[in-house]
């Protein structure tokens, strides 16, 4: 089961990486051009949906990992993923209840940029040497 989820938690990481980065684009490309739509709120959810299916992933992994032993997992990367999820999760909320289409697109824009700023920070990438982290 382990080896399973950590190859789920670690493809997801990319997935996740790319919605939000989506999402974050296509807010940028139309602040003050166009109107915030559904697909636009989907996008979004999207990148909620699966930030918060890979952070329930992680939450697993925190209980079979021989990883979490290491102080950086306990210490680092737990506690700033649950900090990026807060965010992705504020930005899209806070989307939804914004009244102007231009407040829509800047709330995605900065929470979801604080949100991936965060992640990027968090994950145990390769060159950050003794973290037992890999591309995938």
């Amino acid at each position: 089961m382990y080896v399973f989820l950590k190859h789920a938690h670690s493809g997801l990481r990319w997935i996740v990486l790319i919605l939000i980065v989506w999402a974050i684009i296509n807010a940028i490309t139309k602040i003050n051009k166009k109107d915030f739509t559904e697909t636009d709120r989907k996008y979004g959810l999207f990148a909620l949906m699966a930030t918060h299916i890979q952070f329930l992933i992680g939450l697993v992994l925190i209980f079979v990992s021989p990883l979490v032993k290491l102080s950086f997992y306990m210490t680092q990367h737990i506690p700033m993923m649950l900090l990026a999820v807060i965010l992705i999760t504020v930005a899209y909320s806070t989307s939804k209840r914004a009244v102007t289409s231009s407040g829509k697109f800047k709330k995605v824009i900065i929470f979801n940029l604080l949100g991936l700023l965060v992640m990027l920070a968090a994950i145990p990438w390769p060159f950050r040497e003794g973290l037992g982290g890999g591309w995938y």
